[in-house]
């Protein structure tokens, strides 16, 4: 971990900014996109840059913006990784957010976000709070090989249930699904049955495949090899160097995906699941409680 002073915080034009308070990750997945070289990282990818003057130019730029709007974080970094626990950079951030009336959408898959509850609570009355979270696979085992660092899909179900409870809404990403290893009908079912347990508004999956560039490729491989031993030769002889993997089960999965959301009233397009998480209506009404 090592700490730098920022020259911005915010990125993005229109209704809503996103910001990265931290670069790198320690949760480990194997299959993370962000390790990519398109990147440019010049640090190693689990020696997290900590953006230490965050809170303060996030506070300069919400004053500075006349519209009130979204403000996202999480898309590259996650928020929620383990030097949160006690930096509380977030934290901060998100005090900032409801200081000055905005919203809050944030992508993770860590159960420490119940941290700040309180904070999202706040927001949620106040203005908006969405809270998205990953889930791949339904078996925790599976999980634990997949995303080694953080807490199961199991304990991540909770969560959406708890934040349910307290009417925060709640939308899903479900991907990437790993071609041979995740891409089941049994898999998306039970994932997409809890969502709907869970009150989830919307699902977000891309393909039913994953994606792989210079950098995230050999990890991902790297990985196979510890874990599916013989698998990336399965890989390569199917999809050489290609940047789409669809799973070849892609379209009974989408299929599936689209039947069961439809069944239970959660969207399920990318874009309607977008247009939702990044909309600031003038006076946002809190859910009702289940």
């Amino acid at each position: 971990m090592h700490f730098v002073n920022a020259k911005g915080i915010l990125s993005g034009s229109g209704g809503y900014f996103g910001m990265n308070v931290y670069r790198g990750c320690t949760h480990g997945c194997i299959y993370c996109d962000s390790r990519s070289k398109c990147y440019q990282f010049t640090h190693p990818f689990e020696d997290i840059e900590v953006k230490q003057n965050a809170p303060e130019l996030l506070e300069k730029a919400l004053k500075a913006k006349r519209q009130k709007c979204m403000i996202g974080t999480g898309a590259m970094s996650d928020p929620y990784m383990h030097c949160e626990e006690t930096l509380r950079l977030t934290r901060r951030c998100l005090s900032v957010i409801l200081e000055n009336g905005f919203g809050a959408a944030i992508q993770t898959k860590s159960d420490r976000i119940l941290q700040d509850i309180d904070l999202l609570d706040e927001i949620n009355r106040s203005a908006k709070c969405v809270v998205q979270l990953t889930l791949t696979t339904f078996d925790d085992d599976l999980c634990r090989i997949l995303e080694p660092n953080v807490c199961t899909t199991k304990r991540r179900i909770e969560v959406l249930k708890e934040l349910r409870d307290r009417g925060i809404p709640t939308v899903v990403w479900l991907t990437p699904i790993l071609p041979f290893i995740n891409d089941t009908e049994e898999n998306v079912s039970l994932i997409l049955n809890e969502c709907a347990a869970a009150g989830v508004k919307g699902v977000i999956a891309f393909g039913m495949g994953l994606t792989l560039r210079e950098g995230d490729r050999e990890y991902y491989y790297s990985a196979l090899d510890r874990h599916f031993p013989g698998m990336k030769e399965q890989y390569i002889k199917r999809y050489g160097n290609a940047y789409e993997l669809p799973s070849p089960n892609a379209k009974q999965l989408t299929e599936l995906f689209h039947r069961i959301c439809d069944e239970n009233g959660m969207l399920s397009s990318p874009e309607d699941c977008f247009a939702f998480i990044r909309e600031m209506p003038e006076r946002y009404p809190q859910m009702r409680l289940w």
